[in-house]
Order: C-alpha cells, then sequence, then structure tokens
C-alpha cells in the first residue's frame, strides 16, 4: 500500500480509501478484470479458433470472439455488484450514526449550567409575577407558584429544574427573593411550605422587567403523562372574592363604589383605604393609626362587640384591611379550562379519610370534589386504574355532592395525586387517618 498527497494537503493511502469508505484499488480491479478476461477470451478464442478450424477449415477473428459476453465476466460483475450494495449500506449506517451523534451534541448544548438556571428562574418568575399571578389569588403554596405560574413561563426546549440552580431548594430561591424585597413570603408550619404572601410590584427588578408578549405555556412539569381525565391537564385557578355586606355598604357608596360587584381582599382593602384619605382619618402625630369616625367604625365594628363594651376610636393600618373584609359577604370562584363557577361562601376543602371496616381493611373516602369541578365518577375510573383497586361512587346525603370509596388505605398517595395531577393546592385539602395510632 503506498500513501500518497491528497489536495487538502495531508497525506492518505492510494486510491482506494476515502474519507468515510474503502474500495479495492480501480487501478487494481482494472488490472485485475483485464488480465482475468484476456487469460478467458485467450483460452475461449483458442479453443474457438481449433474448432473453427477443424469444422470449417479456417480461422476466426478475434474481434468476433471478444464482442461475445464471457459468462465468467458476467458471474464477476455480478459479484462487485454485490459488494457495492453491501458497501452502500454500510455507508448509509455510518452517516446515520453520525447523525444521531449530531443530535446528541445538539441536546447537550441545551444543558445549562448554574448560573444559566438561576438566570431563568428569575426571569421566569418576573414573567409570572407580570403576567399570570394576581394580587386577588394571593397567598399561594410555593409548590403552586412554581407549577403554575413559573414553570410556564420557561423558554421552549428548556427543562428547568430548581435542585440544578446555587439555590437547590425552591424553599430558599423563593426566600432569596424575599430578602431581595421582591416578593414576601411565609412558612405554614403546619405544611411545612413556603407561601408567596405578596409581590412588591414597585421593586426595580419589577418595574425594570419587559415581559414578553406570548401565549403561556398551560404545562405542568409534574404532571404525570399517565392520566386518563383530560381535565386535569386544565390549569387551575382558585380565587376567595368578596361582596359588600349591609355593615360595609356605606363605606363603599361614600367612596362610590358599587357595592353589587364582587371585590378580590386588596381590591376591598383599596376601597376603604381610599375612604380614609378621603376623610382624612389618618392620625396627624402617629401615621400608621387610622382614626374612626362614627361611619367606619359602625362598618368594623357594629354587632361584633357585646353590649356594653366600648367601641374603640382607632385602629391600626396593619389590622384595618383584614378586619374591614372579614365584614363582607365571603365568595370564591374556581376555573378549570374554560369553565368558571361562583358560588357563595367560602371554599370548601376536599376531605380524605382513612379508616378500618369489618376483617381489619382499610378503605379511603374522599368528598369535596365538586368544589374544584372534578367529576367523581370519572375521577374513580382512573383511581381504579392508578390504585389497582376497586372504587365505588356514592352520593351524599342531602344533595351536598358524591364521595368516592376506595378499597385500601391510599390517603397520602391520593391527596399527591390530586395535588399534582389536578392542581389542588394543599391548604384545601384534610387528611384525616383513623387507622394510625
Amino acid at each position: 500500500m503506498f500513501c500518497r498527497e491528497s489536495v487538502e494537503g495531508h497525506y492518505v493511502p492510494n486510491s482506494g480509501f476515502f474519507e468515510d469508505v474503502v474500495l479495492a484499488d480501480p487501478a487494481f480491479l482494472s488490472t485485475c478484470q483485464v488480465s482475468d478476461s484476456w487469460e478467458g477470451i485467450a483460452e475461449s478464442s483458442n479453443d474457438q479458433q481449433s474448432d473453427i478450424a477443424t469444422e470449417e477449415g479456417g480461422t476466426a477473428d478475434v474481434k468476433d470472439v471478444i464482442s461475445e459476453p464471457n459468462p465468467g465476466s458476467i458471474t464477476q460483475n455480478d459479484h462487485q455488484g454485490n459488494a457495492a450494495e453491501l458497501v452502500t449500506a454500510g455507508v448509509n449506517d455510518l452517516k446515520l450514526t453520525e447523525d444521531l451523534d449530531a443530535d446528541e451534541s445538539s441536546v447537550e448544548q441545551h444543558v445549562l449550567s448554574t448560573e444559566d438556571v438561576d438566570a431563568h428562574l428569575d426571569k421566569c418568575l418576573l414573567q409570572a409575577l407580570h403576567t399570570t399571578v394576581k394580587d386577588k389569588e394571593l397567598p399561594i403554596p410555593g409548590s403552586t407558584l412554581w407549577s403554575n405560574h413559573v414553570l410556564p413561563c420557561r423558554p421552549s426546549g428548556i427543562m428547568l429544574d430548581v435542585k440544578k440552580s446555587s439555590h437547590k431548594k425552591l424553599a430558599k430561591w423563593l426566600q432569596a427573593k424575599a430578602s431581595s424585597g421582591l416578593i414576601s413570603v411565609k412558612e405554614d408550619k403546619y405544611k411545612k411550605e413556603v407561601v408567596l404572601f405578596s409581590v412588591n410590584r414597585s421593586h426595580a427588578d419589577y418595574v425594570s422587567f419587559k415581559p414578553e408578549k406570548r401565549q403561556v405555556e398551560k404545562t405542568n412539569q409534574a404532571v404525570d403523562g399517565a392520566a386518563t381525565d383530560s381535565r386535569s391537564q386544565e390549569l387551575l385557578e382558585v380565587a376567595e372574592i368578596y361582596k359588600p355586606s349591609v355593615h360595609v355598604n356605606s363605606v363603599f357608596t361614600s367612596v362610590g363604589a358599587d357595592i353589587g360587584k364582587l371585590y378580590s381582599a386588596s381590591e376591598a382593602s383599596e376601597v376603604v383605604f381610599k375612604y380614609i384619605e378621603k376623610e382624612n382619618l389618618v392620625k396627624p402625630t402617629n401615621k400608621s393609626i387610622v382614626v374612626l369616625d362614627p361611619t367606619l367604625c359602625d362598618a368594623l365594628f357594629k354587632g361584633a362587640i357585646k353590649k356594653g363594651t366600648t367601641y374603640p376610636t382607632e385602629i391600626h393600618k396593619k389590622d384595618l384591611g383584614s378586619t374591614f373584609v372579614s365584614r363582607m359577604q365571603p365568595h370564591h370562584v374556581v376555573t378549570r379550562g374554560n369553565e368558571s363557577v361562583v358560588r357563595k361562601g367560602a371554599l370548601k376543602t376536599i376531605q380524605i379519610l382513612t379508616e378500618r371496616r369489618q376483617g381489619n381493611k382499610k378503605v379511603t373516602k374522599v368528598s369535596g370534589l365538586e368544589s374544584f369541578l372534578l367529576d367523581a365518577e370519572a375521577l374513580a375510573s382512573e383511581l381504579q386504574k392508578k390504585f389497582a383497586c376497586s372504587t365505588s361512587v356514592a352520593e351524599l346525603p342531602g344533595k351536598k355532592g358524591h364521595e368516592i370509596l376506595i378499597q385500601g388505605g391510599v390517603i397520602d398517595d391520593l391527596a399527591k395525586h390530586l395535588v399534582e395531577q389536578f392542581g389542588i393546592p394543599k391548604r384545601y385539602i384534610e387528611v384525616l387517618d383513623k387507622t394510625r395510632k
């Protein structure tokens, strides 16, 4: 084998070697083919000439003999054709492997560094605070904020994982944002979860951020793709709202607010503070104290204080909003997909109970699903497949909805399923396991 210099300037073997395939040297092939052909032709011509000479007594033209196809050479060409097909197939396989490697490398290019993850987290949070997080929906559990608001704002093709950030945990990241003054969070001592309580919309980071005008991808990274109920893929939104009552109507009327409208807690607080500004009720010597005039005093305390008890004459600003809202009629609105329902009263919780029946068998019961626009029959069918157990649905007394009975003690798994699959906030799920001592 000899080496020659290629046009690219590097040395390569003889002409049978290419960058992606190795073939026999054409010069060698042609030499072999010519040699073999001439050997066959010579033998054939000699035999034919002798036969012709014997039969006709003359000699035949060599050109006539050469023009006839040689069976041996045809067989050799067939073999060469088959080998070429195998080589071509091998080249295609090589190219396919290279393409796969290229795809893998392109995926690897999307692997984010810790700094990139931190930057994406901050950007997605600001995008969510501008577009989907509404003050009327606060407080929001950290898990709901993450799955329903932050993740849907991530760029297409980016897998966002808070574990790969410098904070490592969702709670620590939210606490870091709270330390910067962008948001305020508190830890739920009972559920051990960080809850978003407010957003500082005058914060420099919030004001300077320009949200992207795009359709938010309503997907939940934590959702189990094996769900059978399509309603589980629809984003759930829960909001507590309030209607003015006879106690506070005078305050609303005084500032020109509609008493037939439903208000969020923050909107109702704005009404009462507008009244304070209008009537100039802030205490001159202490700006954090509000002096109560007869209208505001009745709105806050009339009927709520026992007879013979002296009415207060002032109230701290931090207590004013919550006290005012508590005097209004509670309502709630639940939205799932295109369906939205407004109901009177506070939002009822989903109740999950596990107890023992005869034979020391455990059963789990769940009720209150209608509050979150969930169909009991459809959910029972899904749970039957998920937990590989029998389920049944019964109507509660007084037409107060339906109850699903599940064979087995699946209280913890069921609660987790409702949170992750259907977006039910943890604070609206009550669990009671009577089988535990």
